[in-house]
Parts: structure tokens; sequence; C-alpha cells
């Protein structure tokens, strides 16, 4: 059997200093009601928990890891590097009525805060704690991923076990790295770096390694599981909870007492549970792991007998090879996002063609009507040998909505439109502007996608809720009483040669990029304030907006820096924000 690696993992919630404390101290139970019900879990990649493998040399060994359980009683809070007191963290766990404590950070641990405390008595003895709502969902997604990379880059086996453990076989690969100790402080060390903690335990046999990082880390030797296990609790066997009280009644408290019981009447008592349990630990059953399978890449190729060299000749067989990728993305449940096609030269330099689609897609037709648009841009040289076709980026794809009735017209597909016009002209020249709740012009638009994101249903309210009385619905972001440019610059450009009666009419005249413009009508001022919550420095800032025609027809949107009577509002001068069509 080979050694097998087992990593326990728990997020250690480190946090960032702040240079001034948060002004509002936590509310205590009796005053805001207690926290919302959050699940904390115990693993994450990069959050708070680590995982550890292990390296296996010779026969099959497992290596475990868990996160460090040590807490500190008493002792001051500790303190950031500009010397301000640094809030505890902790994340909560609800459990039937209670909420408890799922994690802790280090200045929580140190005063006393522990793992499985309610949220109620960690309040009492740290008035000021920072409490979290904790993602288990995000928790398990980053273990794993932890998992996936740990299998591509150190062992190709590595398995999930429960929330905090990451077993990984090292059977073959400990040598690469120098050798087991070395292996494992190399992956402490990059998970460190990662924000993760991990502590892990090298042995022969998952059970064991399980065992041992979680209460004597370390390296076991080879065959030395018996004599390793024999000192720790019975708990560190993975039983039921139920049997380890029912043990502890009979007074068998250690692995070593267990082991030296006959296995008949273990088996009529407990259960073979109890017995398998223990049979793992020490090597004398195999116990299998259910390894993770990382994602191959997609890839499609054709290599030729014969150089290929025309335009013909290479959309015939583009077309093959997408048809081959859409039955991939079909079998897969994917659709493309990005694509790559390579065409391998005879001198060596290949040639290139990306495209992208605004929607994940696997329609071969539309898939190869972007490809057949580019291939005016390879230049085949001496001849193409082979074709490679590569998805670079996708997304789940799952069956799509169809109209039910015959008579009744399906909403427009715009994303072939864009995808069409992305391959001419380039996706970086397409976007579209979106609201953004902001009183300043140039803060109350940001481009975003072309098309709209998919609708997430929302949560429906509980019979209760107040918010079922407001019937008016969503204020719009802009209001339609406040009309807006066609065109606004992006940085408002200065004029010159105002000519403007103060404090509140509209210029007479004004020079725009070296043209001299005569307003004939106007209608203003539209007065917009500094957002003093953004930035101190616009906390007096005013700027009075007027909508001009010139004798020629043109419409400008125009604004003055200040309110024309007091001197800390603005300098007076005058800006051109937009045009109108």
């Amino acid at each position: 059997m080979g050694r097998v690696a087992k990593l326990p993992v728990k997020h250690e919630l480190e946090r960032r200093e702040e240079p001034v404390p948060p002004p509002f101290r936590a509310i205590r139970p009796d005053e805001g009601g207690a926290p919302p019900p959050t699940i904390l879990s115990e693993l994450a990649s990069g959050r708070g928990t680590a995982t550890r493998s292990g390296v296996v040399e010779g026969s099959s060994r497992t290596r475990g890891a868990r996160p460090s359980t040590t807490s500190f009683a008493g002792g001051p809070p500790p303190r950031g590097k500009l010397g301000e007191d640094l809030r505890p963290r902790v994340t909560a766990l609800r459990s039937g009525n209670r909420v408890l404590i799922g994690a802790a950070d280090k200045a929580a641990r140190r005063l006393g805060l522990v793992q499985g405390m309610t949220i109620t008595h960690a309040r009492v003895l740290v008035s000021d704690l920072d409490v979290q709502p904790a993602d288990p969902e995000g928790d398990r997604a980053d273990l794993h991923r932890l998992a996936v990379r740990l299998a591509r880059r150190c062992c190709p086996l590595v398995a999930v076990e429960g929330a905090d453990t990451l077993f990984l076989d090292l059977t073959g690969t400990a040598h690469l790295y120098g050798g087991e100790a070395r292996m494992a402080r190399r992956l402490v060390k990059r998970l460190a770096r990662r924000g993760v903690m991990a502590r892990i335990a090298v042995a022969d046999t998952p059970g064991a390694a399980w065992a041992l990082s979680r209460h004597q880390p370390g390296i076991c030797p080879p065959a030395g599981q018996a004599q390793a296990l024999a000192p720790l609790p019975i708990a560190a066997l993975r039983l039921d909870p139920a049997h380890v009280e029912l043990l502890h009644r009979l007074g068998i408290e250690r692995i070593g007492q267990l082991a030296e019981m006959p296995r008949g009447p273990l088996v009529r008592r407990f259960d073979a549970g109890l017995v398998l349990r223990l049979d793992q630990a020490l090597g004398h059953v195999c116990e299998p792991l259910q390894p993770v399978l990382p994602s191959e890449p997609i890839v499609v190729e054709q290599r030729f007998a014969e150089p290929i060299a025309t335009a013909e000749a290479i959309e015939h067989w583009l077309e093959a090879l997408v048809a081959r990728l859409a039955t991939r993305l079909d079998e897969a449940g994917l659709g493309a996002r990005a694509i790559e096609l390579i065409a391998d030269r005879i001198d060596g330099v290949p040639q290139v063609i990306r495209i992208g689609l605004a929607r994940a897609s696997r329609d071969k037709v539309h898939l190869l009507r972007l490809m057949v648009r580019r291939i005016e841009t390879i230049a085949p040289g001496y001849g193409i040998d082979a074709l490679h076709l590569h998805l670079r980026r996708a997304e789940p794809l799952g069956p799509q909505p169809v109209t039910e009735r015959l008579d009744e017209e399906a909403a427009p597909d715009l994303a072939p439109l864009v995808d069409t016009l992305a391959t001419r002209i380039g996706s970086e020249r397409l976007w579209r502007i979106q609201p953004i709740e902001s009183d300043i012009p140039e803060r109350s638009t940001a481009p975003m996608p072309v098309l709209d994101p998919p609708a997430r249903p929302r949560a429906p309210l509980k019979r209760d809720d107040v918010r079922r009385l407001d019937r008016s619905g969503e204020a719009p972001v802009w209001h339609p009483n406040w009309p807006r440019p066609t065109r606004l610059l992006s940085r408002p450009e200065p004029l010159d040669h105002v000519v403007a009666e103060l404090p509140d009419q509209p210029p007479r005249r004004f020079t725009w990029r070296g043209r001299m413009h005569h307003v004939v009508r106007a209608d203003g001022p539209e007065r917009i304030t500094g957002e003093w919550w953004r930035r101190r420095a616009e906390t007096l800032s005013i700027r009075d907006y007027f909508q001009v025609e010139d004798e020629g027809g043109q419409r400008f949107w125009l604004f003055r820096k200040g309110d024309g009577e007091r001197a800390a509002t603005g300098d007076l001068s005058w800006y051109l924000h937009g045009v109108f069509g």
C-alpha cells in the first residue's frame, strides 16, 4: 500500500490593519438581537483554513495536515503596526437555536475565544468582537480548488475528506522535493503565502495520518503507525461520538488500549465500524481514497500528410474541427466563451486566431461563421501541416428556454450580432452605459458588457417584512426630469472668454476649442453640490449647470464652479461637460 498524505484544513482569519479604529462598538445581544444565522466552515483555501499534504516513499503511506487549534487565554489584544488596537474577529455557525463560533483569529484565541463557544458568551468576554458571516459553500469550493491545484503540482492523487482535510498519496513523489520532510516544509510555506495555515502528518495509512495531524503532527516512520497511535485518544480514529463516550465509560481512553482488546467482543458490543476504523488506521485493512479529477482542457486537432495553403482548404478542415469541438462541449455541458485556432506552419511560425463570445454558445454554425471571417489573417507561408482548436474559456450551458406558443414572438437574441461586430472591430470597442447612483455627472455612468447578465430571481419577502409596505417601486437612478446630454465628455473641458452675469445668469458667449459661440437660448441653472461623503474637498463644492444653444443650433451643457457669491464654493471658472444631439 502506498503512502497517503492527509491534510486537515482550517482557515485562519487574518485581519487588515486599519489606521483608524471603527467608530461604532459591537451591538450586544440584548441591544440588537441575536446575530444573523450563519454557518461557519472550517475550511477554505486562502481564507481561513489550510490543508497540508504528505509525501510517500517506498510502501504506501498517508500524510495528513491540520490547522493549529491552540488557544491562548488572557493577555492584551494584539496591536497593529501603527499601534492601534485590532478587533478580534470570529465567524458564526448556527447549530439549532444557538449561534456558535466556527473559527477565530489569533487575537480572538488569545482572549480565550475558542471554536464551539456561543456568540453570546463570546460577546460577554469581548465587547468589541467582530462577528462575520460564514460562507460554507465558498469554503467547500475553495478546498476543492486547492485539492485540484495540489493534484496538478504535487502528486497525482488528492482526496477531500470532510470539511477541513486533504489526503495526498505521496508514493513516488517525495524524492522530487528532496524527501518527505522538505516537501512538507515546502507545502507549509506555500500555503502560508496564500494566507492558509495547516499542519501536516505523514504515515502509512490515511487513518494514521488523520489522527497524527490533529494530535502529533510530523512524519511517522514506515510501519510505525501502531507505536505512534498508541498514546493518542480514541477520538482520533474518526469514531462515532456515541461510541467514544461509551468507550470512555468503560475506561478506554487511548488507542493502544483499544488495539489490545479482542475484536469479537468489540463487534458484538459496538459494531463493525469501530473495528474497521481501528484496522484501517493500523494498516490491517485498506482504506480506498476518492481522488479529485482535474478537468482536462478541450482541444481538437487535425494533422495533414501534405501541407495546405489555401483559404478553401483551411475553411474545409476548420468546419470539421468546429463540429468536433461542439460535440465535446455538448458532452461536457459547456458553452464556449473564448476559442483559439493555432495553425502550425512548416517553418515553425504559428498563426493564431482568437475569438470571444458575448454569451456561452456551442452552436457550430455560429462558431464557424466567426472563425471563417478571420481566415484572411492567416499567412500560410510554405504551408500548414496541422490545425489545433483550443477552448480557452467556457461556462456551464444547460437547456435553453424556448417559446411555448407558435403565435408568440420570441425575444430577439443579440448575442450573434454582438459576436459578429466584436470580430470585426474588436470586443474592447463594444460597450454600453449603465447608470450609477451619483449626483456628479462623470460618476453617474460606467461601461458595462453589451449583453445583460442573466437575471437572478429575487428572494421572496417575508410576510412581516416592512418592505412590503412600499408599493412605489424602486426610484430610477437617472431621473426623467433631469435631462442629460447625449454625449458626455469623459473630462470637462475649460471654456475661454466667457461673458456671463453673476450670480445665476447663463453665459452670453464663450470660446470652446478656439471657436466663438454666441448663445441665443438658455435654460438653468441646475445646481449640483459635491459628494462630501466621498471626498472632504467636495464639502463646499458647487456646480451650476446650464443648457445653452448657439446661433448655429448646437446645444451644449455648461457649468460654472461656485455659486457666484462665496469664493469657497468655486473659482467661477466655466467648463463644457456635454453636447446634446
